[in-house]
């Protein structure tokens, strides 16, 4: 098939044209593909799970019978273990679970400012 002459620069000019709009839209333009979209999604879902499930958190921490002994634990580990001795409480594991959760027992040690 022969196309005419003035028909190939338009041709070019659509190719450049999309290559542009493509470049612009994923550097500038905020798009993104379908796999980072899900990432993002699926990293919010957790924030927001986290974050709904801190009051449950403080709220088991409250009505433990044994709270200041594991209280006490919790203050007299270091800085680096107090995540990982609020775990072994059993204080951050989601009601329905059976390991306590990291994110969970860190965002409880914020709210109850351990």
């Amino acid at each position: 098939m022969n196309t005419p002459e003035w028909l190939k620069p338009g041709i070019y000019g659509a190719v450049i044209g999309a290559v542009f709009v493509g470049v612009v839209g994923f550097t500038w333009g905020g798009w993104v593909t379908g796999g980072t979209a899900n990432e993002r999604a699926m990293a919010m879902a957790h924030g927001d799970v986290v974050a709904s499930m801190v009051p449950v958190c403080v709220d088991m921490a409250r009505s433990d019978p044994a709270r200041t002994d594991k209280l006490t634990s919790i203050r007299a580990a270091s800085t680096y273990q107090k995540r990982d001795a609020l775990m072994a409480t059993g204080w951050a594991t989601v009601p329905g679970s059976e390991a306590p959760d990291r994110d969970i027992a860190q965002a409880c040690l914020a709210a109850l400012q351990l």
